[in-house]
């Protein structure tokens, strides 16, 4: 089992930026043995792919809708998945979740991949 908690979510203006963090506060598995992923979902959607990282930070993907704007990246010595928000958009608002691979070292984009999930930070961006 792992536990994630996200922090960094708020408001911010058009052309703003945030950062979004992910802390392993709990895992069975060594943090540097899977990937990880940030995942958006706004209330009716299904839940959007937004970047993934392989477990050693070297790999990284993203969606085409924040390509450019956003950056993942990972610290494995303090457990943390990090996602850097720069040129937001009103349409970035909405609810973002970390994940956790834990079967998998490669970063993917499908969220059946997942198997952790964090409770959520909410993201608003505003004109």
């Amino acid at each position: 089992q792992v536990q994630l908690v996200e922090s960094g979510g708020g408001a911010v203006q058009t052309g703003g930026s945030l950062r979004l963090s992910c802390v392993v506060t709990k895992s069975d598995r060594s943090f540097d043995n899977y990937a990880m992923g940030w995942f958006r979902q706004a209330p009716g959607k299904e839940r959007e792919f937004v970047a993934a990282v392989d477990w050693r930070g070297d790999s990284r993907r993203y969606a085409d809708a924040v390509k450019g704007r956003f950056t993942i990246s990972r610290d494995n010595t303090k457990r943390t998945v990090l996602l850097e928000m720069n040129s937001l958009k009103t349409d970035d608002t909405t609810v973002y979740y970390c994940a956790a691979d834990t079967y998998g070292v490669a970063p993917a984009a499908d969220a059946s991949d997942y198997d952790c999930w964090g409770q959520g930070t909410q993201v608003t961006v505003s004109s």
